[in-house]
């Protein structure tokens, strides 16, 4: 019989209290009794990581990002040392493994750092021993030998990277939630499960605003074709896999509505329409690692133009101190902020394919009074800026309008205009 090697990550709601962390000790004490062997990933405890960021606050407004990694990647310190406990308890030998251990070299970036290689010698030998690792999700370490974190939802990327790096046989993200939905169904209760969709779709997904998977994992785990199943670790028979796109699969046109608060606009009055003012104004987001996401240029009045584009709201301060310096120096007027706005999303292969979509997407919004601010897409998504107070309802109205309650869950039937 062939062994199977597969990686399992638990998030923060899976390991809530120890009464969680000895549930899903059981979970992996199933698997590796089933004849596999298994890596487990471990994020903080549920709430853990906000608790120490906010202990940092609460110490200084300023605190330098190398010292915020320091105290972050303790939480899954943590919960790597007590999951390795609990498997122990039940007869699995363990051991636990921080990212330094391993170790997990990344870049010299912190709060968001990048991998750039990951030995898998010590795991293997591991492995080899019969003895499950449990790895600290999150976390690695630069050639500096300063701790590093990857980001929120870090985790994923350390469980799709290990699973690239050992050749795995599956990598299964455990959590609260049961698979991929066709909409958050605490908003659109008529949300239908999808047993399975491509990594692009999910990619898409994730970009704009899911918070089913961190959206480095899911481009890792499409760039090394690591089989992704998302199931949850509470009980539910439903999951979802991840998977390539097939020449043969006939997909719905649109797979998912998504919904997205964390964004905020930033407009730059009056900028001078010369060449390279663009990257004036962008650089520096670049450089701070600041992912911009939709930009528009207005045509060309007077010699000038303005120039907006959004950002994560969580970098809107930053994103602003930058773009300030840069205002007086390019002759722009001004610049206006806005953090009271939500991007509604359609997702789905079959866009490409299917003409007329964006047209029933704008007039189902126009139909419930809802204003399009900023519109972007590619060719298996189309996203709309829009106020915040429309956020729920446009996901309800574009669910009804592209029909996807009847959505079957094998993804069979294609969407007609």
């Amino acid at each position: 019989m062939n062994v199977a090697l597969i990686v399992q990550k638990f998030g923060g709601s899976s390991l809530a209290t120890p009464e969680h962390i000895r549930r899903v000790a059981r979970i992996i004490a199933e698997t590796k009794n089933s004849g596999n062997q298994v890596v487990a990933v471990v994020s903080a405890m549920s709430g853990e990581t906000d608790r120490l960021l906010k202990l940092a606050r609460e110490i200084s407004e300023e605190a330098r990002e190398r010292e915020l990694d320091a105290l972050a990647a303790t939480g899954e310190q943590a919960s790597a040392a007590l999951m390795a406990m609990a498997l122990e308890d039940l007869g699995v030998p363990a051991r636990s493994f921080l990212g330094l251990q391993l170790p997990l070299l990344t870049d010299e970036q912190h709060t968001r750092a990048r991998i750039i290689k990951l030995p898998t010698e010590r795991l293997k030998k591991t492995l080899d021993q019969d003895i499950v690792p449990v790895v600290a999700g999150f976390q690695g370490v630069n050639a500096n030998g300063d701790i590093t974190t990857l980001g929120r939802g870090g985790s994923d990327t350390t469980a799709v990277a290990l699973a690239a790096a050992l050749k795995a046989d599956a990598c299964e993200i455990h959590s609260d939630v049961d698979g991929v939905y066709t909409a958050d169904p605490a908003i659109c209760p008529q949300a239908r499960h999808l047993r399975r969709i491509t990594y692009g779709e999910m990619l898409e997904m994730a970009d704009m605003g899911a918070k089913i998977l961190q959206i480095r994992s899911v481009e890792l785990a499409r760039k090394f074709k690591v089989p992704l199943l998302i199931k949850s670790s509470f009980g539910s028979d439903k999951c979802t896999w991840i998977v390539e796109e097939e020449i043969n699969m006939e997909s719905a046109v649109i797979s998912g509505i998504i919904l997205s608060r964390n964004e905020a606009k930033l407009s730059v009055i009056r900028v001078p329409d010369r060449p390279g003012v663009a990257y004036r104004i962008l650089a520096p987001l670049a450089e701070a690692a600041i992912n911009v996401d939709m930009i528009i240029q207005n045509a060309s009045i007077d010699g000038c133009t303005d120039f907006t584009f959004t950002v994560p709201k969580t970098d809107l301060k930053k994103t602003r101190e930058l773009v300030e310096q840069v205002i007086t120096e390019i002759g722009a007027q001004e610049l206006r902020t806005d953090d009271d706005i939500a991007k509604v999303s359609a997702v789905g292969l079959g866009i490409k394919n299917c003409p007329g979509v964006a047209a029933r997407m704008f007039k189902a919004l126009a139909g419930e009074g809802i204003n399009i601010q900023m519109i972007s897409t590619s060719d298996i998504r189309i996203s709309c800026v829009i106020e915040a107070k429309y956020g729920e309802l446009a996901v309800r109205v574009l669910h009804d309008a592209f029909e996807l309650e009847k959505r079957n869950n094998e993804r069979t039937n294609n969407f007609s205009q």
